[in-house]
C-alpha cells in the first residue's frame, strides 16, 4: 500500500513541503542512492561527506508527496517538481552534436522540437496553470532557445507571472540558455523582465573557454552575435549582474575533457561573473532511442564525469582548497557539489534517461512539461502521459 500523503484543496495555497531530505551517509541504505552509490567515487567521498541530500521522495516519506485532482484524475506528484513551458517558436539558434532534442525514440512520434506553438498557446498555457492550483512547482524554462524570440519569451514571463497569481506555488525559478536572445538588439530588455520575473538563477550554457572550440561544439547559425567570444564574455557579465549566473559545460572529448581543461574553464567562468559552473557528463541512454547521427555522437565523445572527476582530485594543483560541500541523489541524477578556493561553486553532475523513464512509467509525477502543441504532459515526450488537453479544453469552452 502507498503511503498517505497530503491533499491540497483547490480553493487554498499548499503548506510548504520539505524539497530535500537530509540523511547521515551512514544512515541510509545504498539501495535509495541507486545512481550515486554505484559510482566508483563513492566510497572515496563517504569519509568526508557525513550526509547526502535526496532530491527524489522515497516512497515512504509521506511529506515528500503531493496529491491533487488533474484532468479528472487523482495524481500524485513528487516535491519538488518542476514546470517547463517548452519552447519552440523557432529552431534554435545553436547546432549543437549533443543535443537531447535531436535524439529519436524508437517507439516513434513526434519530436517536441518540430512542434510549433499555435496563436492560442498562451491561452492554454494558462488554463494548465489554473489547473495546477495550489500544487508546489519551480519554473524550468527550457525547451529549444526561449530567448531567441524575444516577444515570445516576454509573453510566457508575462502568463507565468500572471498564473502565479491563481495557480501553482512557485518555489524557484530558472532558465537554461544559450545566451542568444540577450546578445541581440532586445537583450537588455529581457535581462529587466528576468529581473521584474524574479528569476533565482539562470543556466548559461558555453561548452569551452576557447570561443573557436566552443563554436564547433554548438555550431551557433551564422547571424548569431553571442557564438563571438567577446560578445558572449561581456553578456555573460551583463547576466551575472542582473541575475545569478551558473555557467554549464557539457563534458566531451573535443572539449572539456581534462583536469587542465577543468582549471582553464573555472578561470575563465570567474572572468565572466558565474558564480557557479556546471560540468555535465552526456546523459546515459537506454534502449529505446534509434541510432542516430546524435546517439552515435554521445557514444563517440562521451567524457565520464567518474572519471574525470577523480582525475581532478588526483590532481592537487587543481583539486588544493576544494571543499566537498554536498552530494545529491535526484530522481534520476546525481551530483556533487564542492567549493573551490576562490569561491567558486563547482558542480558534477552524472543523469541517466533510463533511471527517468522508469520513474515516470510509475504513475507518479515528476515532470511537468507544456508542449507547443497544448498538451500538459507528465515527461519530455509529446503525446505520452498527457494530463490535460488545452485544445480540448478550449473547444469544450467554446462548444
Amino acid at each position: 500500500m502507498r503511503p498517505a500523503i497530503p491533499s491540497s484543496e483547490a480553493a487554498t495555497r499548499a503548506p510548504a513541503v520539505p524539497r530535500v531530505t537530509t540523511y547521515p551517509v551512514d544512515g541510509i541504505a545504498l539501495a535509495d542512492l541507486p545512481r550515486s552509490a554505484s559510482s566508483p567515487l563513492f566510497d572515496r567521498l563517504r569519509p568526508v561527506l557525513g550526509q547526502v541530500n535526496l532530491r527524489a521522495p522515497l516512497l515512504r516519506e509521506a511529506t515528500r508527496w503531493h496529491a491533487h485532482a488533474i484532468g479528472g484524475m487523482q495524481r500524485r506528484f513528487a516535491q519538488p517538481v518542476t514546470f517547463t513551458p517548452y519552447a519552440a517558436v523557432q529552431p534554435c539558434s545553436a547546432r549543437c552534436s549533443f543535443c537531447s532534442e535531436n535524439l529519436r525514440k524508437a517507439d516513434g512520434g513526434t519530436p517536441a522540437s518540430r512542434l510549433r506553438p499555435g496563436p492560442s498557446y498562451f491561452e492554454g498555457l494558462s488554463r494548465a496553470l489554473q489547473a495546477l492550483r495550489g500544487v508546489p512547482l519551480s519554473w524550468s524554462l527550457s525547451g529549444l532557445e526561449t530567448s531567441d524570440d524575444a516577444d515570445w519569451m516576454l509573453r510566457l514571463l508575462e502568463t507565468l507571472a500572471a498564473g502565479e497569481n491563481d495557480g501553482p506555488v512557485i518555489e524557484d525559478r530558472v532558465l537554461y540558455t544559450n545566451g542568444a536572445g540577450f546578445a541581440a538588439p532586445r537583450g537588455g530588455v529581457l535581462r529587466r523582465a528576468l529581473q521584474d520575473f524574479g528569476l533565482s538563477w539562470l543556466e548559461l550554457s558555453r561548452h569551452h573557454h576557447e570561443g573557436a572550440v566552443n563554436q564547433a561544439i554548438m555550431r551557433f547559425r551564422p547571424e548569431v552575435a553571442v557564438g563571438d567570444q567577446a560578445v558572449f564574455e561581456r553578456t555573460a557579465r551583463q547576466l551575472a549582474d542582473a541575475v545569478p549566473l551558473r555557467l554549464v559545460c557539457i563534458l566531451q572529448r573535443s572539449g572539456v575533457a581534462q583536469p587542465q581543461d577543468v582549471a582553464a574553464y573555472l578561470a575563465w567562468a570567474r572572468h565572466c561573473g558565474a558564480g557557479t559552473v556546471v560540468f555535465r557528463e552526456f546523459s546515459r541512454l537506454d534502449d529505446g532511442y534509434r541510432d542516430n547521427a546524435t546517439a552515435r555522437y554521445l557514444r563517440a565523445e562521451r567524457v565520464s564525469m567518474d572519471a574525470l572527476l577523480t582525475a581532478c582530485l588526483d590532481d592537487p594543483a587543481l583539486s588544493r582548497g576544494w571543499a566537498i560541500e554536498s552530494l545529491t541523489e535526484g530522481y534520476y541524477f546525481w551530483n556533487l557539489r564542492l567549493r573551490a578556493a576562490s569561491g567558486l561553486a563547482v558542480v558534477f553532475e552524472s543523469s541517466d534517461y533510463g533511471a527517468m523513464h522508469e520513474r515516470h512509467a510509475t504513475g507518479d509525477i515528476y515532470k511537468l512539461v507544456c508542449f507547443p502543441d497544448g498538451q500538459l504532459c507528465a515527461g519530455w515526450e509529446p503525446g505520452h502521459d498527457v494530463l490535460l488537453d488545452t485544445r480540448i479544453d478550449e473547444a469544450q469552452a467554446h462548444g
